[in-house]
Formats: C-alpha cells, structure tokens, sequence
C-alpha cells in the first residue's frame, strides 16, 4: 500500500501542534524537514464550535504560541498583528485579550507562513498500528486515514484534544434536538431565527452561557432556559494569586506533588477554567434577565440546583425530567431543542487508549516530558498534548503553557531520536 514516510506526524492542526510546528523550525529544523500534520477539516480554526463574533479569550495575548519561549520570534501574536497591518487597532483597544475570532486568525496565519512543517487538510485520522522490524522492537506507526491513504512515522504527536462528553441522558434524543457547544456555531444556522423556539441549554459554565446569549439574540422569538446543578453562576476565579498556577513553571511543581495534592489542586482551581464564567458575560446576562423583568418581556429563565435526570423524545418535542437536588422532587420540562454545555469528558480519549493497548501498553501514562510511556519493546515515541490535566495540572489544555511545552518536547524527542537511531528498515510488517 502507498504511504508517506516522515520522522516525525502531528495529528490535529491546532494551537498544540501549531506551537510544536514552529519549535521544531525554531530548534530542530532537520527535523522540521520531516514533519507533517494532518487535519481532519480544510483550515485552520480555533474552537471552531464556539467561534462567535464579540467572543474573547480569558488568557493574554503574550500567552501566544511562542512569546514566553522565545519572545524574539517572528511567529508571536504581535509580529501576526503587525503583519497584517492591525497593531495600532489592538493597542488601542487597549485589552490584555484578544477577541477569539483574532487568535483564530493568528493560528490560521502562522499555519500558512510556516517554512518547514507541512499541514495536509481534510485528512481524518482513523487508526494507528504499532509496526515491528524484524526483531519484534516497535519503530514506527502505521496511521491510517478516512480517506484509505497512511502515513508511516518514527515519532507520533497527538494533540487532537478530548472525547466530546454527551451525558448518557441524552443519547437517545434526536441528532437534530440536541446539540454540543462544539458544534454550535454551524448547526444553529440548521433552526429558523423566525420560529418561537423553546431552547434548553444544560450546563453553568462560560461555553454554556454563551450560547444562552447567542441563541437569546439569533431567536428572538424564542424562550430560552438555563439548566444547571449549581445554585448559580459564578465568575472565575481569577486572582493573581491563582493565576501563578498556570505558569509553565507551576508544571513542575504540580508534576511533583503527591496524588492527593493534585486532587486538591485540580478540585480547588476548578473554577479558574471550568464552572465559572468572565465577569463581563454575568453582567450581560444579569442584566438582560433584569430589564425581562422591568418590562414584562422576558425570554431568559434561570433552573438552578437541578439534574437532567432523563431525555426523551415524546413526538416533536424533547421532554426533560429534571430532578430538584434540594427536594428530590421531579418536573417536566418541554423544549425543541438542547444546548450542551457539558464539555469534555476528563479521562484519556479512546483513540489514547486504543492506541497503546496496541503497543503493549497498560495504564496510559506519560512522562514529564508528555512522552507516552511505552514498553521497552516499542522504540517509537508518542507525545500527548492536551490530556495531561491530572499528572501536569489544569493548564495542560490551554495556552499558557503551549510554547514553554513545545520546548520540552522537541528536546525530548531529539534526546529519544539519538538514542534510537537505526537503520531505516527496506521492509515494513504488515506490508
């Protein structure tokens, strides 16, 4: 079969692999030479479901894909601005964060000035098969993609993010009924702005109430009702004190910290990214709910301290049986559509998983360094990016770290590249 063969294949084109992509030009441009990343779309966007227009980032814009390594580099957040000829605007405006859809457009920039690195687009990842020579030592990968094309790898990046979480409550819902913050931005488009809809998002975090205003504006004839298990929503928790957790320093220390820190750890810093909202969107939505109020016109309702017990569709209409935490009473709740703002589920995603039970690979584990930890068998490396919360900490899947990160990586992979340098095989198993 017909295949690419590079050292080194990144999997998802995203803010983890664009900061690898540009640490290996920047450090180990031999290396660069022979990487390629695959994306499953035809561009390069971030967080593609909730891109929405007056959206913002909640971290700084120097927390680019390369300022805290190398701030010289002509890839940072600043150099894009001033090559697109926006810097005064963005100085004027006079904010540490940018808007989502302008980090977006720096991604998709430095994707496309990249001098080494090649990105192919619209290629899914579908499976890996661990590759034996002839001695039974695993030294490449085997990827195989949707389209029946493979690329064969020393060296295997992923950092294509984690498994969508659905609650098991909703899986029998219709697809059109129901859908996933990380799709909202496109399948919104599939309900008519004119119908008087009854809209139900789950959840009480940022991305939740962010398509509460933005499907309380697109439909304005619609009613639209938060649900959550909280008593209410909450601003981050974003403190100086705190956010000293999230330098690329504070790694090191949590990846150090005994078990029961890190829970400690994890549990407390949970609403600096998770439950809690920017303080700029509770205001917003405060106030729309208050002038509701004041006017007799009000399309917004907050359900708090409730469960989704149950979802099930009764004809054309979705009916929610949600459970009251305080009396354990129940009540029905009739919509047309669900919002989910449910996130990410926090174990390894399943493709992690698949992958190194293939390789002979028990528990997934990885090191310091984000390099799985494999068998002694298995010569070939494996990187995650993104799914280290519970053994790196809770920045593991945001910006902050991503340039400091990509650093670690490209020295490890160089150091594991020296030491298993052989031969390249003239024969792949299972050829």
């Amino acid at each position: 079969m017909e295949h690419d063969d590079v050292t080194l294949l990144a999997v998802g084109a995203g803010p983890a692999n664009l900061a690898l992509a540009v640490a290996l030009e920047e450090l180990a441009p031999e290396v660069a030479a022979d990487t390629l990343i695959v994306e499953q779309y035809d561009n390069v966007v971030w967080q593609r479901g909730m891109l929405l227009p007056w959206t913002q980032s909640q971290v700084s814009f120097l927390k680019d894909l390369v300022t805290l390594r190398n701030p010289r580099s002509e890839y940072s957040f600043i150099n894009y601005l001033h090559a697109v000829h926006r810097l005064d605007d963005f100085v004027n405006l006079g904010s540490f964060t940018p808007y989502r859809l302008e980090i977006s457009h720096y991604l998709a920039w430095v994707a496309e000035h990249l001098r080494q690195v090649r990105i192919d687009y619209a290629r899914r990842c579908v499976g890996v098969e661990p590759l034996r020579d002839e001695q039974g030592v695993v030294n490449r990968w085997s990827v195989s993609f949707a389209d029946g094309s493979r690329v064969v790898c020393r060296i295997l990046v992923l950092g294509a993010g984690r498994d969508v979480h659905v609650p098991a409550e909703f899986a029998g819902l219709a697809r059109e009924r129901v859908i996933h913050s990380t799709e909202y931005a496109w399948r919104a488009e599939e309900l008519d702005p004119t119908t008087p809809h009854r809209i139900v998002v789950v959840g009480g975090a940022q991305s939740a109430a962010e398509m509460l205003w933005s499907a309380y504006q697109r439909f304005p004839q619609a009613t639209c009702t938060m649900v959550m298990r909280s008593i209410g929503l909450n601003a981050y928790e974003s403190s100086k004190f705190t956010n000293e957790l999230f330098y690329p320093s504070f790694v090191d220390v949590f990846h150090r910290a005994r078990p029961d820190a890190r829970d400690q750890l994890l549990r407390e810093m949970h609403r600096t990214n998770y439950s809690g909202l920017a303080p700029a969107t509770l205001d917003m939505l405060y106030r729309e709910i208050y002038l509701g109020r004041l006017t007799g016109r009000q399309r917004i309702d907050m359900v708090t301290m409730f469960d989704v017990a149950d979802a099930a569709m009764d004809g054309d209409e979705v009916a929610l049986t949600l459970s009251d935490r305080r009396t354990g009473d129940s009540r029905e709740l009739r919509c047309d559509v669900v919002l989910l703002g449910t996130g990410f589920a926090r174990g390894v995603p399943r493709f992690v998983q698949d992958l190194a039970a293939s390789a002979g690979a028990g528990e997934v584990t990885v090191n310091r360094q984000y390099r799985l930890n494999l068998p002694p068998q298995v010569s070939a490396a494996c990187y995650l990016q993104g799914v280290n919360e519970s053994t790196h900490g809770i920045a593991d899947s945001l910006l902050s770290v991503l340039a400091v990160r990509s650093e670690e990586i490209v020295s490890d992979l160089l150091t594991h590249l020296l030491e298993t340098t052989t031969k390249r095989p003239t024969a792949l198993a299972g050829r």
